[in-house]
């Protein structure tokens, strides 16, 4: 018995707006990260549902590409935060108002 598609979109929808909710109301750098990382994952529940739905491998192909760039997004985010608890003693985003320091 297969899962129809709805329920896929559903399950995106939901992570995705979770996503957005903790991007908008959050200040702390390491919630964004994570709220990034549940809205690619969003998309990738969606490629793969259309993969699976059609019978075709390419959404899988891409969502293998969204992973890769979620980690590369970690390192380099990771890499900022760090920086921003170095200067700032604090991961507050709205703390550092210019680039300079």
């Amino acid at each position: 018995m297969a899962v129809p598609a709805e329920y896929y979109l559903v399950l995106s929808a939901a992570l995705f707006c979770v996503g957005l909710f903790g991007i908008l109301t959050r200040r702390n750098a390491l919630f964004f990260l994570m709220s990034v990382e549940l809205m690619l994952n969003a998309a990738n529940i969606n490629l793969v549902a259309f993969s699976l739905q059609w019978g075709n491998i390419t959404g899988q192909v891409f969502s293998l590409f969204t992973m890769a760039l979620a980690a590369a997004e970690v390192a380099v985010g990771i890499g900022i935060i760090l920086v921003l608890y170095r200067n700032f003693e604090d991961v507050d985003v709205t703390k550092p108002t210019s680039m300079r320091w």
